[in-house]
């Protein structure tokens, strides 16, 4: 649920009532400065609205609920202003750890422990559908945790800074994200180790232009000798079994 989320859906197609749950890996705001705008627009697009799932680390119902209070005004609005509108939105958070599993109809969802200190906990998704698994490390450094959690995956999804780039920064604080990211390299190991056929990597710091990033992926492989993709927005990628 971070920037532009709704605006994103919406270029591929889809619309907030199709949003079934929300998963959140760790509670940095630019991983969830738009949940507000998911529960509220969810909420008045849907008929009749029905309960959005929050999945997230502990310390997410702290902030759902501070959520809600933030927009206890703008829900007052429309209930007084639409006769159809009678309640407000209903929020059902699950506060997770390593090991949970959800299943969404044919989807089954699994939680593993990630590690992106001082931010802790932090928590990635393994989403498996017919057959075929996709994990979602969320910001992490290399560790046990994902390494289970892509056990037998398919694509792991995966951010990643370029830590050659971010050492030149003559900036403490950029000098501090290297110690909590992984690097290109280190993605395409915890890649390589897990055994899955497509590495997307996503969150680019620095971030480069659209029809860039070669050299991302090059990076990524001398470490993983799998299917590489740049995973801007709104880039499709088909996964299917490593063992069809």
């Amino acid at each position: 649920a971070g920037r532009g989320v709704l605006m994103r859906l919406a270029a591929a197609g889809l619309g907030p009532s199709q949003i079934t749950a929300v998963l959140l890996t760790h509670l940095h705001s630019d991983h969830l400065t738009d949940l507000n705008d998911v529960i509220t627009t969810r909420w008045i697009t849907s008929f009749p609205a029905t309960p959005l799932i929050v999945l997230g680390p502990p310390g997410t119902a702290n902030v759902v609920d501070h959520l809600m209070s933030m927009l206890r005004a703008d829900i007052s609005y429309r209930i007084h202003h639409h006769d159809d509108l009678t309640d407000p939105p209903v929020v059902h958070v699950t506060e997770c750890v390593a090991g949970m599993t959800f299943e969404f109809e044919d989807v089954t969802v699994t939680v593993g422990e990630t590690d992106h200190k001082p931010v802790e906990p932090s928590i990635g998704f393994r989403v498996d559908y017919e057959g075929v698994g996709v994990v979602l490390a969320g910001d992490t450094v290399p560790c046990e945790g994902l390494d289970n959690l892509c056990a037998g995956a398919d694509a792991l999804v995966h951010t990643a800074i370029r830590s050659d780039i971010v050492a030149m920064i003559p900036l403490q604080r950029m000098q501090d994200i290297l110690d909590y990211h992984s690097s290109v390299e280190q993605a395409a190991q915890t890649a390589q180790r897990a055994g899955v056929g497509t590495l997307v990597l996503t969150h680019y710091v620095p971030a480069f232009a659209a029809g860039e990033g070669q050299d991302w992926r090059d990076l990524a492989a001398t470490e993983f000798g799998g299917r590489i993709e740049l995973g801007d927005d709104l880039h499709r990628v088909s996964v299917t079994s490593a063992a069809v």
